[in-house]
């Protein structure tokens, strides 16, 4: 697996890759926001690690601009608690969010988690389509679309979208969206599920303000709208 850490502070970067190279990954280093979007425009990396305050270009606009023709996955760091700073985060397109200073362990952590909701195991033989609506997903090539337009979902927004495309009608708790999508190691709180809910809207639904798919049941949680009876 190969992971891309950009950050200004040279020690930390230093020490993140020494503890990450002993994991087995590859590493590379970068200490600027265009740095990081160069390097992944690239391609190639299975996570990228950006802080969030660096020069030339910051971690949120850079994750921002990685968002425009990737999904690897992201973990922003950043020296601030700020649930502001963690929420913006999440709208910008990161994954996941990690405080400094942070336990080398905790990241470790974290970062398998990732990794192993991003790997695609080797799809069986044919294709298969889930649809809702004017929405459809192909689970076998990660793939999404909005009346057949293609769609660029990150890896958490498609795994999201599958799970309420798969149950539709079933409604699913915040906390249950958690522990079945980004799992019980997760240490993020319940408004990750709300703002990833919210950017699936945007991308997917006529009105996101009047979603007519994946739909809210107010102080339970979210649910995909079934399909009519006698609609394939």
């Amino acid at each position: 697996m190969k992971i891309l850490v950009v950050d200004d502070e040279i020690k930390l970067v230093k020490g993140i890759k020494f503890n990450l190279e002993n994991e087995g990954y590859q590493v590379d280093t970068g200490s600027d926001g265009e740095a990081a979007v160069t390097a992944a425009r690239a391609g190639g990396y299975d996570l990228i690690i950006l802080d969030v305050m660096m020069p030339r270009l910051g971690g949120l606009e850079a994750c921002m601009r990685i968002r425009e023709f990737s999904t690897v996955p992201i973990i922003m760091l950043t020296a601030r608690d700020e649930d502001t700073d963690k929420i913006m985060g999440f709208e910008y397109g990161a994954d996941d969010y990690i405080t400094k200073p942070f336990n080398i362990l905790e990241m470790k952590a974290r970062i398998r988690a990732l990794l192993r909701r991003s790997v695609i195991a080797s799809p069986p033989p044919g294709s298969e389509e889930i649809r809702l609506g004017h929405i459809a997903l192909y689970p076998e090539e990660r793939r999404a679309a909005r009346f057949d337009e293609h769609v660029e979902l990150t890896a958490k927004e498609f795994d999201l979208m599958e799970l309420l495309a798969r149950n539709p009608g079933r409604v699913y708790s915040r906390d249950s969206l958690l522990n079945i999508v980004w799992g019980r190691d997760y240490l993020g709180d319940v408004r990750t599920v709300d703002v990833h809910i919210r950017r699936l809207r945007e991308k997917l639904e006529l009105n996101p303000a009047k979603p007519e798919l994946i739909m809210t049941k107010w102080s339970v949680g979210y649910y995909a709208k079934p399909r009519p009876a006698g609609e394939q």
